[in-house]
């Protein structure tokens, strides 16, 4: 092949969703630069300390010099299988039932891969049409179709709407609750039931677990472990994006599939990160301190949005609110222009989370209360 010849790609990666708010980004940072700045709620990054005794463990672990095991260390899968105990009443075997992953995202993103390698008959990913972009995408990057299922009213997984062809290749189903982005919860007793019945492996996000306003916090185990497997993460519940570590636990032969495989493909937590790891999931303390912060906050921004003519519902779970766009706005993209033109708040457009979110958006309700506070002050005054 000469130096002229053109390239054949089979695969060009779209767009990373967020960068399509760059633009709105770069306008309120300079617009809003000499009165207090960007105050950016488009993405959930956590903006509080993690605990000082986690910093201090990775810190003195002494686990930097040799490899990580993969499924993560007895200590990691025992502290994850105790923090399932205490806060869901589960019991799950930490040797057989939990393994470690890399944050949640990437186990997202790999799981479909993995999976058709095990099922290469299957070709199909079921997902919820209002979700996190990772989880169509990790269909993509599988090769495998991406198939939204629609979402009920009042949230959760409209099963019955599941064409029975496509059920027949699902690979998999995802289910998220609390959902980011709408955060409303699932029926998860249900999606595991008609999972088992079809043959089709459940994965259940419950990230954002920790952060149920509407009832108890529930897991897809609390109904049995076979054919199902949950995925967790400190990210959020310890303020911990930052250092990648999560789990997921549950159908044995799934985990241990799953288990096995990442490791041929080297994916590990940190030796130092797992030492952290241990001790946040074995603190709950901090995590309560974290939930009231997060209720303060919602529950403030959702009254600051309401009294500037963007009523909103406070979520069942997680820390995002789910915006109407009014109808004075053309589309979702005309208000989240508003917001950063007019307030400099940077929120993201409800269709970055598939074109059944269009019509909302999604304000990530991170930010401390003073800056919160700010875009109060500003809204009053744009309105």
């Amino acid at each position: 092949m000469s130096s002229d010849d053109p390239v054949s790609v089979g695969f060009a990666p779209p767009p990373y969703p967020y960068e399509r708010l760059n633009g709105a980004k770069a306008r309120a940072a300079e617009r809003f630069a000499a009165r207090g700045g960007l105050v950016d709620c488009s993405i959930g990054t956590p903006y509080d300390a993690p605990p000082d005794a986690v910093l201090a463990a990775m810190a003195t672990s002494g686990t930097e010099r040799g490899y990580p095991t993969s499924p993560g260390s007895p200590a990691y899968r025992q502290a994850a299988a105790g923090w399932i105990a205490r806060r869901f009443g589960v019991t799950v075997d930490p040797e057989g039932e939990v393994a470690a992953c890399v944050g949640t995202k990437e186990f997202v993103a790999s799981t479909a891969q993995f999976l058709r390698l095990r099922t290469p008959d299957r070709d199909t990913v079921l997902y919820p049409s209002v979700s996190y972009p990772t989880y169509a995408m990790g269909a993509t990057l599988a090769g495998a179709r991406a198939v939204p299922v629609p979402e009920l009213t009042g949230g959760g997984l409209d099963l019955d709407a599941v064409d029975p062809a496509d059920a027949a290749r699902a690979l998999l189903i995802w289910v998220n609750s609390p959902s980011n982005p709408t955060g409303r919860l699932s029926d998860l007793e249900r999606v595991g039931e008609w999972g088992r019945e079809r043959g089709i492996p459940v994965l259940s996000d419950e990230c954002y677990a920790e952060f149920t306003w509407d009832g108890p916090a529930r897991t897809i185990l609390e109904w049995g472990i076979d054919g199902v497997v949950a995925v967790h993460s400190l990210s959020k519940r310890s303020n911990l994006a930052g250092v990648r570590a999560g789990f997921y636990a549950g159908d044995p032969e799934l985990v241990s599939y799953l288990l096995d495989v990442r490791r041929h493909a080297g994916l590990m937590v940190p030796g130092p990160v797992q030492a952290g790891a241990v001790v946040a999931l074995d603190d709950d303390a901090h995590v309560e301190a974290q939930r009231l912060r997060y209720e303060e906050r919602l529950a403030f921004l959702a009254a600051a949005l309401g009294d500037a003519g963007l009523p909103v519902q406070p979520p069942s779970g997680g820390f995002y609110l789910w915006v109407p766009v009014p109808v004075r706005f053309s589309d979702d993209w005309a208000l989240c222009a508003w917001l950063a033109d007019e307030v400099g708040l940077l929120v993201s457009p409800g269709e970055l989370y598939g074109p059944d979110g269009s019509g909302h958006v999604r304000v990530a309700v991170v930010q401390p209360m003073d800056r919160l506070t700010l875009v109060a002050e500003r809204l009053s005054s744009a309105r």
